[in-house]
């Protein structure tokens, strides 16, 4: 049995009529009417009545009629639901955040990648951009978002966000009262920063500027991005931060511009080798809508001076273009 002997089938039983039902398949009634004799005796009864002048469904053949017809439906919705998943419509994606994202990005993202391909299911896992990188290579997440630089030939990535650098001080810190801070100021003073191991690239960016400013920090604390901010409210040192830390809103702090304007990249990343097309889709979002350093409904991303377009982004792809790493973890 096959589907062609079903596809006969049903249209004999609906037209009720073997010269109709060969017009309508396209085939002579000779071939039909064999057809349905080869199924009837596969199945070992007959599914027509043909002792009147109407042709009839035997009940057996009603019965059958019934199944065959959510046989074809179901083979419609699964050619359908194959049609989706070949181009990334439906699927899930597992993807991975720095915490700073909770208060610039990650949410609106989600929200209006939700609302554009609902069957397509996101689960969000926050994490440490290191961890993050590691999921990534041993598949425990599908996609990323990190500081750049990120050099590693099994991941790709590209720049989805560019952010000015800011120093992070105390309400009251004399330098608070300048509109922008030269960095070579903050020589003499302690430092609050993320640890190296949870996330080098953005670690290795600040003392790298640090050291081009003529000094390098003293360390006096280390902590989680969240709660660095607390630390320098409360007098322990300054801290150098992206911009998007404006979103998070903590009192006590004053958060000034530096001088020369450095930057760091945010990153979307995932396995280079990676052909999900549900991947694809994501990216191609991302891509559109950019992640809003600002809360609100994500826009269209737009290059910034210095930037690539967007068909030069999405083409840039191995090990990360961008410069700088973040605060974010």
């Amino acid at each position: 049995m096959d589907l062609r002997h079903l596809r006969y089938f049903t249209a004999v039983a609906e037209e009720r009529h073997f010269g109709r039902a060969a017009q309508r398949l396209g085939i002579a009634q000779p071939p039909l009417s064999r057809q349905i004799q080869d199924l009837e005796s596969e199945l070992g009864f007959s599914l027509f009545d043909r002792s009147r002048r109407r042709v009839e469904l035997t009940p057996a053949g009603a019965v059958f009629l019934a199944h065959v017809r959510r046989v074809f439906d179901a083979l419609e919705l699964a050619v359908h639901e194959a049609r989706r998943a070949s181009v990334g419509e439906t699927g899930r994606l597992v993807v991975g955040y720095l915490s700073s994202l909770a208060y610039s990005g990650i949410t609106e993202l989600v929200r209006t990648f939700r609302g554009e391909l609902p069957a397509v299911e996101l689960a969000l896992r926050e994490m440490p951009p290191q961890e993050q990188i590691e999921a990534l290579k041993d598949g425990r997440i599908d996609v990323g978002f990190v500081r750049a630089p990120l050099h590693d030939a099994r991941l790709a990535s590209e720049c989805v966000r560019r952010e000015p650098l800011l120093v992070a001080l105390p309400a009251d810190h004399p330098l608070a009262a300048r509109k922008r801070i030269p960095l070579e100021l903050l020589s003499r003073e302690p430092f609050v920063v993320f640890p190296r191991q949870r996330g080098s690239a953005f670690f290795d960016l600040v003392m790298g500027l640090c050291r081009a400013a003529g000094f390098s920090p003293r360390i006096a604390q280390e902590a989680l991005h969240l709660d660095i901010l607390s630390l320098v409210a409360a007098g322990f040192g300054v801290s150098i931060l992206p911009e998007s830390i404006k979103n998070v809103g903590r009192k006590g702090l004053a958060l000034r511009p530096i001088v020369g304007a450095p930057s760091t990249d945010l990153l979307v990343a995932w396995r280079a080798d990676d052909a999900s097309p549900t991947l694809r889709q994501f990216l191609s979002f991302v891509r559109r809508v950019g992640v809003s350093v600002n809360r609100g409904k994500p826009r269209a991303a737009r290059s910034a001076p210095g930037e690539p377009g967007e068909g030069e982004r999405g083409r840039r792809a191995r090990g990360a273009a961008a410069a700088e790493p973040g605060a974010e973890e």
